[in-house]
């Protein structure tokens, strides 16, 4: 598969068929996370752990038998790292048969911190079960999937604009692979929380706030998710990221985060 069919074939896996990872698919896994940077260059620490030896499960997954956990500093723009690294992670083992899952509440997290050894100054903000995906869904994930209608996205006209807010991107811009690559991009709930703006061959990411996420971690969740948008982004088109506010007038609920320029 090509780098955008692994994006649009990929899905959030729930029910794991209980198998191990082959040794090939490990060995390649790991020698893959060695080599996974940001744009924001902050480390970002992967972790694999046995769910037997170290007692992990979550109320959502069912037949895991391995998670991925990491670790990344408590510094500016650490979530947007986080997201970044970690989904490049999720496309690797998705090009190799194996399913993943962003898990950031849905855990004993005080155990996978424990089991992650995390320490002060460090966050992990979310883990992953690794496993081949089971041949059918489980009643659970099937009923949660439907809920945060885990197979639709916003359309382009909503996320992406030419300049300003009130100026949505051309159709044929906007369908270009690495605007679709944003598009189809796995978020928290599904909220889909990321927005573009287009000025030339800069372009400007942003972070439309849901209310209801707000206080229940200690961090942005949503920042995250705009690292995984940006990954699907620059792991299409390349660029240079910087941190610039280009001073584009955005409502009291939308953020800038960081831009692209080609």
């Amino acid at each position: 598969m090509n780098q955008l069919e692994i994006i649009k074939t990929r899905r959030s896996v729930r029910t794991f068929d209980g198998r191990m990872i082959s040794p090939e698919h490990r060995a390649s896994l790991c020698a893959y996370l060695e080599t996974i940077r940001n744009p924001y260059d902050i480390p970002v620490e992967f972790l694999l752990l046995d769910a037997q030896e170290y007692g992990l499960s979550s109320p959502v997954i069912a037949g895991d038998t391995l998670y991925i956990a990491a670790k990344a500093p408590l510094v500016s723009h650490s979530e947007e790292a986080y997201g970044y690294s970690f989904e490049k992670m999720v496309l690797c083992a998705w090009s190799l048969g194996i399913g993943t899952t962003w898990i950031g509440g849905t855990m004993d997290r005080n155990l996978f911190e424990n089991a992650a050894k995390t320490k002060d100054g460090e966050r992990m903000y979310c883990v992953s079960p690794l496993g081949y995906p089971a041949a059918q869904l489980s009643e659970k994930e099937s009923k949660m999937r439907q809920m945060i209608k885990a197979d639709e996205r916003k359309p382009a006209a909503e996320l992406f604009f030419e300049g300003n807010f009130q100026t949505p991107l051309n159709a044929a811009e906007a369908a270009a692979e690495k605007l679709e690559a944003v598009r189809l991009a796995p978020s928290a709930v599904n909220m889909q929380p990321w927005r573009i703006v287009k000025d030339g061959q800069a372009y400007h990411f942003y972070e439309q706030h849901e209310p209801g996420f707000a206080g229940r971690f200690a961090w942005d969740v949503q920042r995250i998710d705009i690292g995984i948008a940006i990954c699907h982004f620059m792991h299409m088109a390349g660029g240079k990221l910087t941190v610039a506010d280009p001073g584009i007038a955005a409502a009291e609920d939308t953020e800038y985060i960081a831009t692209v320029v080609l």
